[in-house]
């Protein structure tokens, strides 16, 4: 009977981690307890094998170890590790990892991926116009020895680009030079682009005239030397490239004499002042009623690149007509904005926007042209019937018959109000 007990506990020690959570268990004499159905739940070698709880039949079945034994565990939570000092008589240990230092390598770029990888990120860079991003980007990348490239690649877009990006493009080689290039690399780029002008030239007509500029503003910069130009003298054979050097000497001698070589390109899009945005614009319009060219004012109003501002073209040309005197003014500039609206040069948007400011504003130009009233109506009939105005903005319209309210649009009199009004003996007449 002992011998029974003691070959009963044996077995308790074994099974008892893995059976505590099934509910089983011995009786006092050491006999297994039944089921429902008298038979004891069969065991899982598996499930013996990965687990991790005590073995040893005591406690309340929690993982041994406090959860930091098993494989792949490296202790238990929470816990910090110092670093373990090396030890000397290890038959590892190698005394040449003693100062040994590690670092992150970055791959050199290779010669075919520098084109594929810098151009989205000048490109981008037109479009934020952010120099510290562009910085950053760069000296993740293990240039080496192409460095020289970046600036002949962003002047290389940039002539194909609008002013803006041109500008741009300067003020980014002025940045990135003493931070990611070296003023070596900016001349070894600009030799480069004079001996490919032939090439350019083909794809760029003004390419020599552009690349005289970069090298003008370059210089004005302090990213090129002074004496760059002098290198070239009496040196050069290819035409285009003594077109390039001339137009950069042209210019820097014009500096000395008070040019602003800094605003060569002049300032793009939204950067520009309000005012002078509204004084290039009345200038356009004078312009186009000289020569009646519809395309330069459409070339000359897509160089401005400011087409959220052109409600105040639409603006200042309706202006322009109300102030005017004659029908000459009027028909050209019902023409011209016609033809803006069909090339989708002016969006609807900005169309309706004009329109509506000169409605609000009519009062106060009503003061100094007291016809103006009279022309708007003509103006917009004329507009509605040439089809680049709604029904909706036409009838927006105010006439002489108008009551000044504080909402807009304003609201025609009715002619039961006129009727009672004259019956009380006040009706009044309005301008």
């Amino acid at each position: 009977m002992a011998r029974l007990k003691a070959k009963a506990k044996r077995r308790l020690r074994k099974t008892s981690s893995r059976d505590s959570g099934r509910g089983d268990s011995f009786s006092d004499n050491g006999d297994p307890s039944r089921g429902t159905n008298g038979t004891v739940p069969p065991t899982s070698p598996k499930s013996k094998l990965l687990d991790r709880k005590s073995r040893a039949g005591k406690g309340r079945g929690l993982p041994k170890k406090g959860g930091a034994g098993g494989k792949g565990v490296w202790g238990p939570p929470g816990e910090v590790y110092d670093l373990e000092e090396v030890d000397v008589k290890d038959p590892n240990y190698d005394e040449a990892q003693e100062n040994c230092v590690y670092e992150t390598v970055v791959p050199p770029l290779e010669e075919g991926d520098f084109e594929k990888t810098l151009t989205p990120i000048v490109q981008e860079y037109f479009e934020h116009g952010d120099t510290n991003e562009v910085a950053e980007l760069l000296g993740e990348l293990n240039l080496g020895s192409m460095s020289s490239g970046v600036p002949m690649l962003a002047v290389s877009l940039a002539l194909e680009a609008k002013a803006s990006h041109r500008e741009l493009t300067s003020r980014l080689l002025a940045d990135l030079c003493g931070r990611v290039l070296s003023r070596r690399d900016v001349e070894s780029s600009f030799d480069k682009l004079l001996r490919e002008l032939p090439d350019l030239v083909l794809d760029t007509p003004g390419a020599a005239q552009l690349i005289g500029q970069f090298i003008a503003r370059a210089v004005k910069d302090k990213i090129l030397s002074k004496s760059y130009l002098d290198g070239y003298k009496g040196r050069v054979d290819c035409v285009h490239a003594r077109a390039a050097l001339d137009r950069a000497a042209v210019l820097l001698k014009m500096g000395m004499g008070g040019l602003r070589i800094d605003s060569l390109w002049g300032t793009g899009g939204g950067q520009r002042p309000v005012t002078q945005l509204v004084r290039e614009m009345t200038l356009l319009l004078k312009e186009y009623l000289l020569s009646g060219d519809n395309k330069e004012a459409e070339r000359c109003l897509r160089e401005l690149e400011v087409p959220h501002f052109h409600h105040e073209f639409v603006y200042e040309a309706i202006v322009m007509v109300l102030e005017s005197k004659g029908e000459k003014t009027f028909k050209m500039v019902l023409q011209l904005l016609k033809f803006l609206w069909v090339s989708s040069i002016i969006t609807v948007d900005q169309m309706r926007r004009g329109y509506e400011r000169v409605y609000m504003d009519i009062a106060e130009i009503n003061i100094d042209v007291p016809r103006a009233y009279f022309i708007l109506e003509q103006f917009v009939d004329k507009s509605f019937s040439a089809g680049f105005i709604c029904e909706k903005l036409r009838d927006l319209c105010p006439s002489r018959l108008l009551v000044q309210s504080n909402t807009f649009p304003h609201q025609l009199l009715s002619v039961s109000s006129l009727v009672s009004r004259s019956v009380c003996g006040f009706t009044q007449l309005l301008p």
